[in-house]
């Protein structure tokens, strides 16, 4: 019996949408990840992308458990001298709460060629709209 390698461009994509609407910041980017990379199927093949196309909506509405909401930072450095800048979860989920399931997404998917390519099926929207209607993008549950 020989093991089944998926070919790139063999697989047929899907497009799914997720509501963060009250749904734990961690357990939506895992899940979100795990769409991404292809987990989710039987053809799942570590070195091609397999994956399907994720659409978060409500980014605005994830939740935080603990005190994360005010302990944990988002850090970037402008590279310039002195340029480490820090901001709470709570200012990020309110002026830029995209940034915030993309860094956690990110942060759990292969940091190389392969997980860029990835990356860039990821959107996510701070409302309850988005413009790819036109995909017919179906609902995806967490814990499926």
């Amino acid at each position: 019996m020989r093991t089944y390698m998926a070919k790139p461009g063999e697989e047929e994509r899907k497009w799914y949408v997720i509501d963060a609407d009250g749904k734990p910041l961690g357990r939506l980017a895992s899940e979100a990840a795990r769409i991404l990379r292809g987990k989710h199927k039987p053809t799942f093949t570590p070195h091609v992308d397999v994956g399907d196309h994720v659409i978060i909506i409500n980014a605005e509405k994830v939740k935080l458990t603990g005190k994360k909401l005010e302990n944990k930072k988002y850090i970037w450095h402008t590279r310039y001298p002195g340029g480490l800048k820090m901001m709470s979860y709570a200012t990020l989920l309110k002026t830029k709460p995209e940034r915030a399931l993309e860094k956690a997404v990110w942060g759990m998917l292969p940091h190389n060629r392969l997980g860029r390519k990835i990356f860039r099926k990821l959107r996510v929207y701070s409302g309850s709209s988005h413009p790819h209607t036109a995909q017919r993008p179906e609902a995806w549950e967490i814990g499926n």
